[in-house]
């Protein structure tokens, strides 16, 4: 008997919880229904995204000697790295909310102070006009930062576009990539992904034409390269 009066109460339970969870969807969808929609829809959406990557068309070999006088001198080894942290001449940049740093094998997570706020403002303005089109939450990945000299050997020996003045030298540069984005969207399509990545290329042209920094649209390397000014 108290057997199946605990079945029975166990039973209520469970409907009673269901309940509550339908009705609190029930209360978000008609509150948020437009951000609910996004998050599942598989359907190909025209976002009326103006294409800005190609407009990110600065030559390296042009601003290469303004970006070595405005970053730090080249760091040849691991222990001038640590000494240039120390001294406050480069900052550690760490995945958050904003922007996920990826495991890198050629280049440190660290950059100078001036250029991690730029890396912030792209990530403020990038999270701030693709929530306006239900893309909430949506984080872009930063796959470069600064490379030490020997980095460099072992990078040209294996890509032969790797430059020797790359400004990757100086601590004011870094890759983001046009492929990946984290998003908070169950399948992301390819009208998405595109819009994903003209948005990012969007702020980022705003920023080089308010002389903040420089970039170019590397198709090789599926990255918009950065460097601060």
């Amino acid at each position: 008997m108290k057997f199946h009066k605990y079945r029975l109460s166990f039973s209520l339970k469970v409907i009673f919880s269901v309940l509550i969870l339908v009705l609190l969807i029930l209360i978000i969808s008609k509150s948020n229904h437009s951000h609910l929609t996004s998050f599942f829809s598989t359907r190909c959406l025209d976002y009326r995204q103006k294409d800005f990557s190609r407009r990110l068309n600065d030559r390296i070999v042009d601003y290469s000697n303004a970006a070595r006088m405005s970053g730090i001198k080249a760091i040849k080894n691991n222990s001038e790295l640590k000494a240039r942290i120390s001294q406050g001449e480069l900052v550690k940049v760490k995945s958050g909310r904003e922007y996920i740093v990826e495991d890198m094998t050629y280049s440190s997570p660290y950059v100078t102070n001036k250029s991690k706020i730029l890396i912030d403002e792209i990530a403020r303005r990038f999270r701030e006009k693709t929530s306006q089109k239900g893309l909430r939450n949506a984080r872009f990945i930063l796959t470069s930062m600064t490379r030490k000299t020997e980095s460099m050997k072992s990078l040209r020996s294996n890509n032969s576009n790797a430059s020797a003045n790359s400004p990757h030298l100086y601590g004011n540069a870094f890759d983001i990539t046009y492929k990946r984005f984290k998003v908070r969207k169950l399948v992301l399509t390819n009208c998405d992904k595109k819009f994903l990545k003209e948005c990012l290329a969007e702020v980022i042209w705003q920023l080089r034409q308010e002389k903040r920094c420089w970039a170019t649209y590397e198709k090789g390397q599926n990255c918009f390269h950065v460097v601060g000014r």
